[in-house]
């Protein structure tokens, strides 16, 4: 379910992104104690009278690093966050309305049986090494993405219609599909073009780009240092500078903080600007007045979803009864209530709650230990050898679950889960990584279980996550394998019809309640606090235009 160009963690991906579960959770209060009674909902939208104004730094908070920056094979949200300002789609994406917009190209057409797509490039283009950007590197960008030996199944998955995408001038693109698809103009439209004289020489997945990105975008990397920060830097190059306004910041520094309270620490003592908040901190250091003097506050429903996902090719995960036994064992409103301070909501599926995609006549499954026990007894796990943990055929119930370091509200859920799994004779090891170790592990199959979470675009597609053609190397590494959900996705995507599409996926979310490939937990809302001195700052349907931000002169801290 792929970015545009709205930057609130790539909250417009056109693509599904992999994150972290969430910020993490508590620690010891600084400055005014705040009371406790109810949450204080926030802001849910500032509107400055100022106009915006350009300089400044924006300083900001990375709580993982990711593996490396390339849009053709990078997966997770981390390297949205950054991709994002370095490099330019074909279409932009309106943050309110949601319709595309040109941005690369000034003009485009459709065929009347949506199989023909061709884009009309802007005039005077050009990378920010000075070089300009045609159609060839469009074809190029294109080529890679088809290329099997790229490891870009991920992206790929929206892309198996394409048939050509031909150059006949510099500044025409023509994209020729072998069947209609609802999301391709999306899909080819917010694709991030990349300059073929850099990326078509050399070892493509292990490109020295993957560390110095070269893009068109309104901002260039111009430092990386590992575990500590990323600095984007203006781009002088930037071709719509005069034509679209010039970004609003000189630098945009992303400082790698791990931890979330020493990353709170630096935004309470001013080196961070903003920052999203854990429950904990949200609804206790944040909610004093000494805080909330210096910063604004503000909430939302997050297009995102935390899920526990089981690989399905491990023995223990082969019988839905006990993925449903599983999911049965968790108790999601205690989590909802003691850890994310009832801040999100228990979710069933991958759609965003409130959209007309997502089933609302389901329900999560309920925490019920009993009807566990029972399913777990019927599938065949017994304590045969009292000791305190189920067995079947010689084998304990027993798995490990991957999560991030550094992530103490995941490590608070699943230690929550531990207890509750042992006492219906089942064991969880919990097992922190560093992320991109994680991501690797998961990328190799080499995993029981793993907690995470999908960010959620508009005009969802399930094919990335769910089809059977993405088990073996692409998104669905749990390796979920259903015919009747493979008919379900396929249809839905050459479907024109809203209404229908709708019908599909309703039906498609009832096989996921059936099935139990994820262990659906929450939607959680989003929390974020910014220096006062951060203006332009909206709310808009899926996220935030971080484009929008600007310090008026007077409040300006960094630069000349």
């Amino acid at each position: 379910m792929h970015a545009t160009r709205s930057l609130a963690a790539a909250a417009l991906l056109s693509l599904l992104a992999l994150c972290g579960v969430g910020c993490s959770g508590p620690a010891p209060d600084a400055g005014d104690a705040a009371p406790d009674g109810p949450v204080d909902p926030g802001l849910t939208e500032y509107l400055p009278d100022a106009t915006p104004e350009h300089g400044d730094w924006l300083m900001l908070r990375l709580p993982a690093e990711m593996p490396h920056l390339n849009p053709v094979t990078s997966t997770d949200a981390y390297s949205s966050t950054i991709l994002v300002y370095v490099f330019d789609p074909l279409l932009d994406r309106d943050p309110d309305t949601l319709e595309m917009t040109p941005w690369l190209a000034e003009s485009w057409e459709v065929s009347p049986d949506h199989l023909v797509y061709t884009f009309h490039l802007r005039e005077g283009l050009v990378f920010s090494d000075g070089a300009p950007l045609t159609s060839e590197d469009v074809k190029f960008t294109f080529d890679r993405i088809l290329d099997p030996a790229v490891d870009a199944p991920h992206l790929r998955s929206y892309f198996t219609d394409l048939v050509s995408v031909e150059a006949p001038d510099p500044r025409t693109v023509r994209v020729t599909c072998s069947k209609p698809y609802y999301r391709h103009l999306v899909m080819i439209g917010s694709t991030q073009v990349i300059p073929k004289h850099i990326y078509g020489v050399g070892d493509f997945n292990n490109h020295p780009a993957n560390r110095a990105p070269v893009g068109s975008g309104m901002y260039v990397l111009e430092s990386w240092t590992t575990g500590q920060e990323l600095i984007l830097a203006r781009n002088p190059r930037f071709w719509g500078g005069a034509l679209r306004g010039w970004p609003h910041f000189d630098k945009i520094r992303y400082a790698v903080i791990t931890d979330d309270n020493a990353a709170f620490q630096l935004l309470a003592r001013g080196d961070l600007d903003s920052m999203t908040l854990t429950p904990e901190d949200w609804t206790r250091r944040a909610n004093t007045p000494r805080f909330r003097e210096r910063f604004n506050r503000f909430t939302s429903n997050r297009p995102a979803y935390t899920y526990i996902g089981w690989n399905l090719r491990k023995p223990q995960f082969a019988d839905k009864r006990v993925r449903r036994a599983l999911a049965m064992l968790l108790d999601r409103e205690t989590i909802l209530r003691e850890i994310y301070k009832g801040l999100g909501m228990a979710v069933h599926s991958g759609f965003m709650p409130g959209t007309p995609e997502y089933n609302a006549s389901l329900s999560a499954v309920p925490f019920d230990p009993a009807g566990a026990a029972r399913l777990l007894e019927e599938a065949g796990w017994r304590d045969t050898n009292s000791d305190a943990l189920l067995d079947k055929d010689g084998t304990a119930l027993r798995f490990e679950t991957l999560l991030t370091n550094q992530n103490p509200v995941a490590e608070k859920i699943l230690t929550v889960y531990k207890e509750e799994l042992a006492r219906a004779g089942v064991e969880l090891v919990i097992r922190p990584m560093e992320w991109a170790s994680m991501l690797d592990r998961v990328d190799k199959r080499d995993f029981d279980s793993v907690i995470m979470g999908w960010q959620m675009p508009p005009d969802p597609d399930p094919y990335q996550i769910w089809h059977s053609s993405q088990a073996d190397k692409g998104s669905n590494y749990v390796g979920f394998l259903n015919p009747e959900a493979d008919k379900l996705i396929e249809d839905a995507r050459v479907t024109f019809d809203t209404a229908e599409r709708i019908r599909l996926y309703h039906r498609f979310q009832e096989i996921l309640m059936d099935e139990q490939p994820y262990l659906f937990m929450l939607a959680p809302k989003a929390l974020l606090a910014a220096d006062k001195r951060i203006q332009g700052i909206r709310s808009h349907p899926f996220g935030m235009d971080e484009r929008e931000w600007f310090v008026p002169k007077a409040l300006q801290r960094y630069g000349n």
